[in-house]
């Protein structure tokens, strides 16, 4: 409304006063996003209470404010994977030796990060024992213990659990741990069929989780044999991109085993028939990483910017007191504004600390990403209105109190769908189609996400690491779109110049 802004003298100058406010509160970020990337984002996980710093390198507290994004994320997938009838378990965190050496193609690609136990208190253990990097060497033995006929298929078991993969390089809060959360399902079929559609089904869920929740954009695909699962079949993912870094991120994966762990682990049932045979398998995962994958897309200088759906606190409530205003008479429409948002579903608190002045609570919650907030001042009380502003973009709005529910709805709405569309046409804008390799190496210099025709042989992907390997890393297949474009009879490969056969996104990535 035309002269609101009478009562609300911190909000008056805002180009200037923005930066009054930073000086006095101290909550301004100190690296910029655009200019040094890696400090930014430490300092923002940090600043904005989503992690601590942990005694040993590479791992981290998970705070109250990530871990609530966490359990939103949670709470979907389960129930969604209870309708696909899949179980809950949980299977233990060691894993003795020889159950890893079974399997050895698939050890070899985790072996690096393997965490041993070798002492109980001073004494040496008769053998020593793994912490689990994953859990298929630790669940297929019961696997193959309770499978006896087909009456005992599918079997379809996810645990949430912690897993260790100890790190040398470049640890990141979220992005590469050597400790994180996950979960991670393992299903056993009677035939391939089943299996293949299990692992869409899934991947179609982890889009979701990112597309729908963190509002982060992602390429459904298939890895190249070179980059999946090892000891699997084929592997599927969803692949994020983060514009600032030009890097590629795996967000999820969904692996179709095969019947590699099957034969390993003597997984077998009497099929209908009486005739033995051995079980079909998928395992599948997403882990905190996509918290830090929501910071790096979103986030900006203010700090974090949280999508309605996965924030703790939707809705900040602030009153906006000075000299002889109603106090109590706007506290206590902060709080009558707070339960009625609360009754209507929607995550709202009201922030009455009597401390801290209306501008820095601004500054606070701007940088811990809240979605909305509510600013109630003399003029609003009187008005019988309510001012809001949108962490997503400069934009306020006054919105009368017998109104309130429904606009809030419409504007949490609204932020969730803009993130997304802001951050898909960021990412867009970054896709560069090429043909040859002097367009790969141009496009690469660029730090984009390459769609490029490919020959699809390991020796030509081997290649291509090797003639782009550098001080940032060298650029390797991210997957290859299930959205395939037409490729033209007679395309050839960018690296080889032999026959194409699909179309492959490649760049640097986490």
């Amino acid at each position: 409304m035309a002269g609101a802004d009478a009562d609300r003298p911190t909000r008056e100058i805002s180009g200037v006063k923005k930066k009054v406010v930073k000086k006095e509160t101290g909550l301004g970020l100190a690296n910029r996003k655009a200019e040094n990337f890696g400090e930014w984002y430490s300092e923002l996980v940090v600043r904005a209470d989503m992690i601590d710093y942990y005694e040993i390198s590479g791992c981290y507290i998970l705070l109250p404010w990530a871990m609530s994004i966490w359990k939103v994320m949670q709470d979907f997938f389960d129930a969604e994977i209870t309708k696909m009838k899949v179980e809950a378990c949980y299977f233990p965190i060691f894993v003795p030796d020889y159950f890893l050496q079974k399997e050895k193609d698939h050890i070899e690609g985790f072996a690096p990060e393997v965490a041993w136990v070798t002492k109980a208190g001073g004494t040496d253990l008769e053998a020593p024992i793994a912490i689990r990097p994953t859990s298929e060497t630790v669940m297929y033995p019961y696997y193959s213990k309770k499978i006896r006929g087909h009456r005992d298929l599918p079997k379809k078991f996810n645990q949430w659990s912690n897993v260790v993969r100890w790190e040398f390089s470049n640890p990141m809060p979220f992005i590469r741990s050597r400790e994180f959360l996950w979960q991670e399902g393992h299903s056993a079929f009677a035939t391939k069929e089943e299996a293949d559609v299990e692992v869409l089904e899934i991947l179609e869920l982890y889009r979701r989780i990112y597309e729908e929740y963190l509002a982060v954009p992602v390429i459904k695909g298939k890895k190249s044999e070179l980059e999946k699962f090892a000891g699997g079949l084929y592997t599927t993912s969803v692949e994020a991109f983060v514009p600032n870094t030009g890097r590629g991120i795996q967000g999820a994966t969904s692996h179709c085993l095969g019947q590699n762990f099957a034969k390993m682990f003597e997984i077998t049932f009497e099929d209908e028939k009486g005739e033995k045979a051995m079980v079909w398998q998928n395992s599948w995962a997403y882990s905190t990483r996509t918290i830090g994958v929501m910071v790096m897309v979103h986030g900006d200088d203010k700090g974090l910017v949280l999508p309605p759906k996965v924030a703790s606190i939707q809705v900040i409530v602030i009153p906006v007191p000075y000299k002889d205003a109603d106090s109590q008479g706007i506290f206590d429409a902060c709080y009558a504004t707070v339960n009625t948002l609360c009754e209507a579903g929607i995550r709202a608190k009201s922030d009455s600390r009597n401390n801290y002045s209306p501008g820095w609570k601004y500054s606070h919650w701007e940088l811990k990403g809240v979605p909305l907030r509510i600013e109630i001042g003399p003029l609003d009380l009187a008005n019988k209105q309510v001012r809001a502003v949108r962490r997503d973009k400069v934009e306020k709005i006054d919105i009368p109190r017998d109104d309130l529910v429904n606009q809030v709805k419409d504007m949490l709405h609204s932020i969730q769908q803009n993130l997304f569309n802001v951050a898909k046409q960021k990412r867009d804008a970054c896709i560069q189609v090429v043909h040859t390799w002097d367009e790969f190496v141009e496009a690469l210099s660029q730090r984009k996400m390459i769609l490029a025709p490919w020959c699809d042989e390991e020796a030509v992907e081997l290649e291509v690491k090797a003639r782009t390997k550098g001080e940032i890393g060298a650029a390797k297949t991210l997957c290859s779109p299930f959205d395939q474009p037409e490729l033209p009879g007679g395309t050839k490969c960018f690296a080889s110049s032999k026959p194409a056969k699909k179309w492959t996104y490649w760049g640097r990535s986490y």
